[in-house]
């Protein structure tokens, strides 16, 4: 008996006009999994990730979030969330990190953090600022609370925007690319952080072009191509007995 999935999309289209470029795809995040998206450039993955977190409105297909359908109204290119209530107590469990890490830079990094809990959940201060602390020690940036974004390397503000992710006390996390915007030795520090969820046994929903982590972290990886899903399974078998030509092409030249 598998644990019931805190995101699950099923047979999911999206298009922008003419263009279909998610092409009927199903994955399901269960509680305490991690789900990594992999796939060339155009794949979809990202896509897919907007799509979960309602950030783009798909035209066919269901997104379920802890076994509640999104409610739609309208077809194909006119259809839209029915329920703006549905759609903010959703996405107020879903935390996104994005690849650019959105952080107010007229705030210092503890307001950073505690900014949506205050503002949109409209929870005590005194008790975010406790949180916020707490998650951001966790993240290894505790001493930066009362810096600007601005005086920080990218992977403390990433660091910094995983905090924030973690201080609305989300059911899942969706990273869109967490590290692809560092250097090398400060994607190390933000993958450290990733590897240490995932070892709590938080939900993850994670698109990243870093393969090493994708293996080192997930349950599942599904391989894109094209808007459909190509393969996906366990890593070991993903990365170490990849069944389609695609996946064994695209996993020979990401390692060069």
């Amino acid at each position: 008996m598998t644990a019931q999935p805190v995101i699950e999309i099923r047979n999911l289209h999206k298009a922008y006009g003419s263009l279909e470029v998610i092409k009927g795809v199903d994955i399901a995040a269960p509680a305490g999994h991690v789900v990594s998206l992999i796939g060339s450039s155009g794949s979809g993955k990202s896509t897919i990730l907007r799509c979960a977190n309602l950030l783009e409105d798909s035209q066919d297909g269901d997104v379920v979030f802890c076994g509640e359908p999104v409610v739609w109204k309208g077809t194909g290119l006119a259809r839209k969330p029915a329920d703006p209530k549905q759609i903010i107590r959703i996405r107020t469990n879903l935390s996104m990190v994005f690849q650019q890490f959105n952080l107010w830079a007229h705030l210092t990094i503890l307001e950073n953090v505690m900014e949506a809990p205050v503002t949109v959940l409209g929870r005590d201060p005194k008790e975010v600022e406790e949180a916020a602390r707490k998650y951001l020690t966790k993240v290894g940036i505790g001493d930066k609370c009362d810096v600007y974004p601005a005086q920080l390397s990218g992977g403390q503000q990433q660091r910094a925007a995983i905090a924030r992710a973690l201080c609305m006390e989300p059911k899942a996390l969706l990273f869109d690319e967490p590290t692809s915007a560092l250097d090398p030795e400060l994607e190390q520090e933000v993958v450290k952080v990733i590897k240490d969820l995932a070892a709590e046994g938080r939900t993850m929903l994670i698109v990243t072009h870093d393969m090493r982590m994708a293996a080192d972290v997930s349950d599942h990886v599904v391989f894109l191509h094209q808007g459909k899903i190509e393969e996906q399974g366990p890593p070991e078998a993903l990365f170490g007995q990849p069944k389609s030509q695609r996946l064994q092409g695209f996993l020979s030249a990401t390692q060069h």
